[in-house]
């Protein structure tokens, strides 16, 4: 099976064995003459089976897992790079969110759209594609956005990304490039490839240069938005 989408500025052309990636995609459904062509064989998916080890999952499932990963290993060449996060925006600016799994990303940025309304937006509630060039640094929603699907077909400037940690205070401040970059680190992906993964890591170095770094300390109270964003924006 195959079909063509649109996924962060670029055209991508996806050979399947299964149709449910094609289902997962539908709101990148694009025509265009392909920049990437994607296309996966039966290893792919057994690789994707020895990865996952919290589980035993269908074709299908792994299907799409392989085709992301190889979407994100392609997206390096144009710029554009994987992050494991949650990412909001609110009149139209990005706010990243970073932290291992089940610390609560999902809940603070839900947090924000309950406090903000229409003000905000769900960009991608697991992993965004980060964009970083000339003009600045953008995030760009896509079909692999959580198993609750909060995510929106858009791209935002990046104005902040926050490191974020449960407490029973709101609190929030900057952070510094040196003791952010390990945890920046671990939610990048890092293709195999010895050359897209040094152009993976300079495109990290540019972030980091570029967008403003914060860490914040949250309860599961809607003040930690208001908390989050003021401190994001200096009060």
């Amino acid at each position: 099976m195959k079909g063509t989408y649109k996924i962060a500025d670029r055209i991508i052309e996806i050979e399947s064995i299964y149709p449910r990636v094609h289902e997962y995609c539908k709101d990148y459904v694009f025509s265009g003459t392909p920049e990437i062509s994607v296309s996966i064989s039966p290893s792919d998916i057994d690789y994707e089976r020895e990865r996952a080890t919290d589980g035993l999952y269908p074709d299908d499932y792994l299907e799409e897992l392989a085709v992301y990963r190889k979407i994100a290993s392609a997206m390096v060449y144009y710029g554009t790079f994987l992050f494991h996060g949650s990412c909001v925006a609110v009149d139209g600016k990005g706010y990243l969110f970073a932290a291992p799994s089940g610390v609560g990303k999902s809940t603070h940025t839900k947090l924000w759209c309950d406090y903000f309304g229409n003000r905000a937006v769900m960009v991608n509630d697991d992993k965004p594609l980060i964009c970083v060039n000339e003009k600045g640094v953008f995030v760009y929603g896509t079909p692999y956005n959580g198993k609750h699907r909060r995510g929106t077909n858009i791209c935002v400037p990046l104005k902040a990304v926050c490191l974020l940690s449960r407490g029973e205070e709101n609190k929030i401040a900057p952070v510094s490039v040196a003791a952010a970059y390990p945890y920046l680190l671990a939610q990048t992906y890092r293709p195999q490839d010895p050359n897209a993964l040094a152009i993976t890591m300079v495109l990290l170095d540019e972030l980091t240069e570029k967008v403003k770094l914060y860490r914040l300390s949250c309860n599961m109270h809607i003040d930690a938005a208001r908390v989050s964003y003021e401190g994001m924006n200096e009060g």
